[in-house]
């Protein structure tokens, strides 16, 4: 691996853990009728969102092995699909922690499948809020993300108002 494409790795490891710190914030302690709340039309579930967002990171790990192959799932029971969603990140940030060669440019997967998945944190923690089980804002410049740690289970809040 050339130095430069092992910090690109580097830096798109810490991404995917910087995803994996939002989105473990916007999904943990969601009470259970959470993932059916419904707005707007055609309404989208934050358990539909979160079934797309695993699909995401299916579909990133298979172009990076050059297989390009996308599903959309049906949304599971809504902790089968948190631990679907971290279980599919976790893969993908194995295979970048590895030397094993990547089939797309590395810019092509942040713009497309990783920043898609920033964009559906927000919606989920905009639908906590609206569905009044809002969490607690926070300075993610002090958050302590580090790479390779990409499960639900992430470092407590240094500082949130």
């Amino acid at each position: 691996m050339n130095p430069s494409n092992e910090a690109e790795r580097l830096l798109l490891r810490h991404t995917l853990a910087a995803v994996a710190y939002r989105a473990g914030k916007t999904l943990r302690d969601a009470p259970e009728t959470f993932a059916n709340f419904q707005i707007g039309q055609p309404p989208k579930t934050p358990a539909c969102i979160l079934a797309h967002m695993g699909d995401l990171y299916d579909w990133a790990l298979s172009m990076a092995r050059g297989e390009q192959a996308w599903r959309d799932s049906q949304p599971l029971e809504w902790n089968r699909e948190v631990e679907r969603f971290f279980a599919a990140l976790k893969k993908f940030d194995e295979y970048f922690a590895g030397p094993e060669p990547v089939h797309v440019p590395l810019e092509k997967l942040f713009q497309g499948p990783v920043a898609d998945s920033l964009t559906h944190v927000g919606q989920i923690a905009m639908l906590r809020r609206l569905a009044g089980c809002a969490m607690k804002g926070e300075n993610y410049y002090a958050a302590e993300i580090a790479v390779g740690r990409v499960g639900l289970e992430q470092a407590a809040p240094r500082r949130e108002f």
